[in-house]
């Protein structure tokens, strides 16, 4: 057999093999409920997102071994790697919805700027995108962003709660005027996703604000913290990711900044920032939209069966931190929406379409919360058509050196305001793409 042959018969072989492969890929999701998952393990965000998915992952597969699924329905998942680039996002998603006769259960892009180039795409595949603390503020307003749903605090929440600690710690929002304060950002769609909130709030409390942005990824702040020295703030908001967090608190330390007068937002605090940055996170402060550790039945529950009886575990090390715990708990949201879903529509597998249903009728109480294992990880969750978010509450740690330890209890920000300019903001949207707002029948 000549080489050229040999290189022929190669290629017809692998393309069977590829073609094989391929149709159980699919087939395998008959009568189970797929999950589409969009995640980065690589890159420089890559160890917060590896466990992000982890936690996510884990929870997965405890309801399959634990309980057999969703009601009997079993759960099955394929990741795509985006690297948090939003053209490889959109590539993914492309990817996962073609997955399943019933397309992706839903879509955690897990990144603003992936949400942001899928917003015109949902409604057209009839995808959910569930977006947990980020993406569009917005799309709160589920009268007119009706398959998006930025679940339990946006980042408006999130802002004006973080000025409000910042009053409480000057002994009162009233104490705020005159004061400066910086927004240390992210130089991207996330990171300028809290500005038209904080100017307001600048606006409204009398307080300087300064933005000053970071470039991707953030691995590089001389300049920023020789503004921040120059400008004397009072306090430093971080609104980080990945290594910018860390980079951040080491070189505030080389500057001689107070790490007691910096606050993140939720994706600037875990343990994965602060212990990358050494001594120089001791006591800086961050809101989280859940509390990390072990102590919850379900985090027990998966050490039990995951790790230790399947051998199925993400990474051990990781159990029971803030952004593992916090995968864990979007995972879950998940399940109950297609529980919720199941409700209506019966114990089979759920379509996008009816899943979207599941996600906006969804009601996780205290009483659930606890009956799942999950207990105070996270504060209840209820939403309806016209709030795709909830209660808006989050909490503040501090990072003592070895760990983050909650410093107030669940609290708000500037609901009125937050909820005034999500409705603003939605119906110039609405404007601009000729929506007419409303309820999805169901």
């Amino acid at each position: 057999m000549t080489k050229h042959w040999k290189r022929s018969l190669a290629v017809v072989l692998a393309a069977i093999m590829g073609a094989l492969v391929a149709i159980p890929a699919t087939a395998q999701q008959a009568g189970t409920q797929f999950v589409g998952i969009t995640g980065y393990r690589v890159g420089p965000y890559g160890a917060n997102g590896a466990a992000l998915f982890g936690g996510f992952i884990d929870y997965l597969n405890l309801v399959n071994e634990r309980d057999g699924g969703v009601n009997g329905i079993k759960l099955t998942w394929e990741e795509c790697e985006t690297e948090y680039v939003v053209a490889k996002g959109l590539e993914c998603y492309e990817r996962l919805k073609t997955r399943s006769p019933t397309g992706p259960t839903a879509i955690h892009p897990m990144s603003t700027g992936i949400t942001y180039g899928l917003v015109d795409k949902i409604p057209v595949d009839k995808i959910p995108l569930i977006t947990w603390g980020y993406g569009r503020t917005d799309a709160t307003d589920g009268r007119v962003f009706p398959w998006l749903f930025p679940i339990l605090a946006n980042y408006w929440d999130g802002a004006t709660a973080i000025v409000k600690f910042i009053g409480e710690k000057e002994g009162g929002v009233e104490k705020l005027k005159g004061k400066k304060i910086v927004l240390l950002y992210h130089d991207s769609a996330y990171g300028k996703e809290p500005h038209p909130v904080l100017e307001a709030e600048a606006k409204k409390l009398g307080f300087e604000l300064k933005l000053i942005p970071v470039p991707h990824p953030g691995n590089e702040q001389q300049s920023q913290w020789l503004q921040i020295r120059q400008y004397q703030p009072n306090w430093v908001i971080l609104w980080g990711w990945g290594v910018m967090t860390a980079t951040a608190l080491q070189t505030a330390q080389k500057t001689g900044f107070p790490r007691d007068k910096m606050v993140g937002n939720w994706w600037a605090g875990s343990e994965i920032d602060t212990i990358a940055a050494g001594p120089a996170a001791t006591g800086y402060y961050s809101a989280s939209l859940n509390l990390g550790g072990k102590g919850y039945p379900v985090v027990k529950d998966i050490d039990d069966i995951v790790y230790k009886k399947m051998n199925k575990g993400s990474k051990a090390d990781l159990i029971g931190t803030v952004l593992w715990n916090r995968g864990v708990a979007a995972a879950m949201l998940t399940v109950e929406a297609v529980r919720t879903a199941q409700a209506k529509y019966g114990k089979k597998p759920m379509t996008g379409e009816q899943v979207r249903w599941g996600i906006e009728n969804l009601d996780v109480n205290a009483g659930r919360l606890k009956a799942l294992g999950f207990n105070t990880m996270l504060p209840p969750v209820k939403l309806s058509c016209e709030d795709h978010g909830g209660s808006g509450l989050v909490r503040f740690q501090q990072w003592t050196g070895t760990e983050w330890r909650a410093t107030t209890d669940w609290m708000s920000g500037d609901r009125q305001m937050v909820r005034k300019m999500v409705e603003e903001s939605a119906a110039r949207y609405a404007a601009e793409k000729n929506i007419k707002p409303g309820c999805l029948p169901g």
